[in-house]
């Protein structure tokens, strides 16, 4: 601040020298708590992580990288076991009932018949589909003449199911239970409930993660989705399964919420959606995978165990910390500095960085934190029902909820599609798996560069469109030109769906980031449920389904174009950075139009890393006995002028220490 009068600027009273220098020191102790009063009204706006905090402890160095690797791993873990479920509930191609010999007459020969002869003698045979699935023929017990004229009666069937493999799995859900014909209804209940699961641990462990930390909530899902997988495989009724997989479904969802917030905390503006994207790609090589590890288990329990042993695997982050650490911005956010200064030692050490005292306490940023937030800083926590205080905030969850409920949910009519191009479920499963990696490609070579808002509104678009004409035109078009409508509909609704969870991710404040990305991801999972509730009616409903989706595409058009953009922004912290993002304008316009040149601002503008110095420098003198250099002991009426006519020495020592802190500013 040199050039200016700092008594002026700081509103500090200049020193009085008749005074004696007690009195000196409280009028200085005063003025001191007044800084340090305004500057705790003012600490939000200039203590700022991402510019203050972020580069002194190594910026996205090689730890973060490290750290980032391992937050990698648990989404391979939690998607192998949310798409077992496809495998786990996927009805086998063709079954029908048991042949039940007490339902044959007395007389009858099995020898007299084929293989193919016998069934075709004891189960109906329904036109377009073959051997009934659910009924069988009983005779009269005095029958002689074996044709098809011989009367007969359709009854249940008695002695259970006769399947086909399964695709990979020669027993599942379905076969180990017999849930066909009439208890066909809970095989969908059975998605329902572990959608219902994943949309509880969203939620609650998403608002955990606030409470507790992104370390813990893992760590709490990690140990109890394990238990529950191993209790999944000695399920012995169909009811304990549904209620095991709905618990699991909670805790898994606890770890994906959890790993995604901790890895994106971790990077800089730059490397959040390359960091982001590898994850989805962790996600894809699962899907990949899991047919093949279908094949090899065969039965439903062993490809559950194989399932269950990746979260296994990650209970050692119990113990190796230094791999899985508590996320510092979450920590500097709800004001747990202690905790946050060894968080930032522990990252600056090993990302190289030394983060020591120097001659100057007080220009260290450990020293500008301890005064920054005072030594009786108690920790500040949030929840997302603080969202009805905001309007930003809430309608920036809204919005983003309503756009990953939509890339879910209407996934269900592209695939639908699919299965009537054809039957085979490999066809159908590795397309959308697929569309899948191509969607995150795609993401990772456009959104840095178009931004986020731009991309996401294409997707919507053209998920809108391939909807609405598959809608409008499907009887009328070649079955290729459907299929490729399928596809792109399909690639652009997945986009729609990671996108969505991303810049959700990235605009709610680290204080409720857990409970908003919660949210978002819940309806996400409604949006997954919404087949099964089509399923669970025989389709009946799936025409209004489809048009429901696609007004609904359309409409988020418009709600889309009412986010902010965070392309190359930091993250927001606090409730008051999250309620101050705003979106960008419609049309490009002259910048400058109404910055009239006399209303320009000065060019000696206030430095708040000048006046955060001041205020260390400050704090440290009054409080600290130890001083960067001795000073003398000053009398208590310490005279004006020395016995040869010049200044006293302490006096002037001690003006001099003053000058001299504010010159620094």
């Amino acid at each position: 601040m040199k050039g200016s009068n700092p008594d002026h600027v700081f509103n500090v009273s200049p020193p009085t020298f008749a005074l004696p220098a007690a009195l000196r020191l409280e009028s200085r102790e005063r003025d001191t708590n007044q800084l340090l009063q305004l500057h705790d009204a003012t600490h939000f706006n200039t203590m700022d992580y991402e510019t203050k905090i972020y580069p002194h402890v190594g910026g996205y160095g090689r730890y973060n990288r490290i750290v980032v690797i391992f937050s990698w791993f648990p989404n391979f873990a939690v998607m192998l076991n949310l798409f077992c479920d496809v495998f786990y509930t996927l009805m086998p191609d063709s079954y029908h009932c048991k042949p039940d010999p007490q339902l044959l007459p007395s007389t009858f020969l099995l020898s007299n018949l084929t293989r193919q002869g016998y069934l075709n003698f004891t189960i109906p045979w329904v036109n377009g589909t073959g051997l009934s699935h659910c009924e069988l023929f009983k005779y009269s017990t005095n029958a002689s003449i074996f044709s098809e004229n011989v009367p007969k009666e359709r009854v249940s069937c008695t002695k259970g199911w006769e399947y086909s493999h399964a695709a990979g799995l020669q027993s599942n859900y379905v076969t180990e239970w017999n849930l066909v014909c009439t208890d066909y209804w809970k095989i969908p209940l059975q998605h329902i409930c572990f959608m219902s699961g994943w949309i509880l641990g969203y939620i609650l462990l998403g608002t955990l993660c606030d409470w507790l930390g992104r370390r813990r909530g893992f760590l709490l899902s990690v140990s109890l989705s394990s238990l529950l997988g191993v209790a999944v495989c000695l399920s012995n009724s169909a009811v304990v399964f549904l209620l095991l997989r709905l618990a699991q479904g909670a805790m898994l969802a606890g770890i994906f919420i959890s790993s995604y917030i901790s890895r994106l905390e971790l990077c800089d503006p730059p490397h959040r959606l390359m960091v982001a994207m590898i994850s989805g790609f962790f996600a894809v090589s699962a899907e990949l995978l899991l047919p093949g590890f279908a094949v090899m288990c065969r039965d439903w329990p062993i490809l559950q165990a194989v399932a269950t042993l990746p979260l296994l695997f990650l209970l050692p982050y119990w113990w190796c910390a230094s791999v899985y650490p508590e996320s510092p911005r979450w920590l500097m956010a709800t004001s747990q500095i202690q905790e946050a200064k060894k968080s930032l030692q522990d990252f600056s050490t090993r990302n190289g960085v030394c983060l020591e005292s120097e001659i100057c306490p007080g220009e260290t940023l450990l020293s500008e934190m301890d005064v920054a937030y005072g030594e009786d800083c108690q920790p500040h926590y949030h929840s997302v029902l603080e969202l009805r205080q905001t309007r930003v905030i809430w309608k920036n969850c809204l919005i983003l909820s309503f756009t990953m409920f939509i890339g879910t949910g209407i996934q269900y009519c592209f695939t639908r599609n699919l299965h009537s191009y054809s039957r085979n479920f490999y066809f159908t499963y590795f397309l959308r798996v697929l569309t899948g990696l191509l969607a995150c490609i795609l993401l990772c070579l456009s959104v840095n560069r178009l931004g986020r808002r731009g991309i996401l509104l294409l997707s919507a678009i053209i998920t809108g469109l391939a909807s609405l004409v598959l809608l409008a035109l499907t009887q009328y078009l070649h079955g290729g030109l459907v299929l490729v409508l399928s596809v792109v509909g399909l690639l652009s609704s997945q986009a729609l769906a990671m996108l969505s969870a991303f810049f959700a991710s990235e605009v709610m404040p680290t204080v409720v980031r857990g409970g908003c990305l919660g949210l978002v991801l819940a309806a996400g999972c409604v949006g997954m449920a919404a087949s099964s509730l089509m399923e669970l009616q025989n389709n009946g409903g799936y025409f209004l389904h489809h048009v429901i989706f696609a007004s609904f595409a359309v409409l988020s058009v418009l709600c889309i174009m009412l986010l902010p953009e965070s392309k190359r922004k930091p993250l927001p912290d606090s409730m008051k950075d999250g309620e101050r993002q705003r979106r960008p304008a419609l049309f490009l316009s002259q910048g400058d139009r109404d910055n009239l040149p006399l209303l320009r601002p000065s060019a000696s503008e206030y430095n708040p890393d000048n006046y955060h110095r001041l205020v260390s420098a400050t704090r440290r003198m009054l409080t600290k006995d130890t001083m960067p250099f001795k000073i003398g002991a000053v009398p208590v009426h310490a005279p004006l002028l020395a016995a040869n006519g010049a200044p006293s020495r302490e006096v002037g020592l001690e003006n001099g220490l003053l000058r001299e802190d504010v010159d620094v500013a």
